[in-house]
């Protein structure tokens, strides 16, 4: 998921990224649609370094609903109303920009950057780690990363019912991906929805 997680006081931001495309690659974007008619693409970032991963020269993959992947070239990006306007290489005009309305665009996991900091992490690095409570009771697997207005959402696979956990460090006390873990400290009634 070309996704990093920092910590703040109240709540980690997560570079959004969920199912992968393939080995080694992370989801970056979606193309909503298009916009005008010289081939400019509508596109909502799902990353938290939209400067980085649509910069010009930047090589997405492309995934457009038919599955006809491609690599494709940023030649413009620049934002726009809470999202981004995106000329590709290659697309010229509505109807060729029309053929890649919601496709999702992916990113190569070995084109970012290391993280700097200690309680920063890429959503692939979290996904699939097992997920206890702070008194080392098992809850589940941690299935993805939901980003939304409101903020991050662990969802947590309990043997086929999922949890919803808010990404706040009040409730996620712990992420460790080398001890492949992340240690909740839920309140009252959070889990126990899943067991009903």
């Amino acid at each position: 998921m070309v996704a990093a997680c920092v910590w703040t006081s109240s709540t980690p931001t997560v570079e959004p990224v969920s199912a992968p495309a393939g080995d080694g690659l992370r989801r970056v974007g979606r193309i909503i649609r298009p916009h005008g008619i010289r081939g400019e693409l509508v596109v909502e970032p799902r990353t938290d370094s939209p400067e980085i991963r649509f910069a010009v020269d930047a090589v997405l993959l492309v995934t457009p609903r038919t599955g006809d992947q491609r690599r494709m070239t940023i030649t413009a990006a620049r934002p726009h109303t809470g999202r981004l306007l995106v000329f590709f290489d290659g697309v010229a005009g509505r109807d060729a920009a029309e053929e890649l309305r919601g496709a999702e665009l992916f990113a190569d996991v070995a084109d970012l950057p290391p993280t700097e900091d200690p309680d920063e992490f890429y959503d692939h690095e979290l996904e699939g780690l097992a997920v206890r409570t702070v008194t080392g009771e098992q809850v589940g697997t941690l299935k993805e990363i939901l980003h939304g207005p409101g903020g991050d959402l662990l969802v947590v696979d309990r043997g086929g019912a999922e949890v919803l956990v808010p990404f706040v460090r009040e409730i996620v006390t712990e992420v460790d991906p080398a001890a492949g873990s992340v240690v909740l400290d839920p309140p009252l009634g959070l889990l126990e929805d899943a067991d009903a």
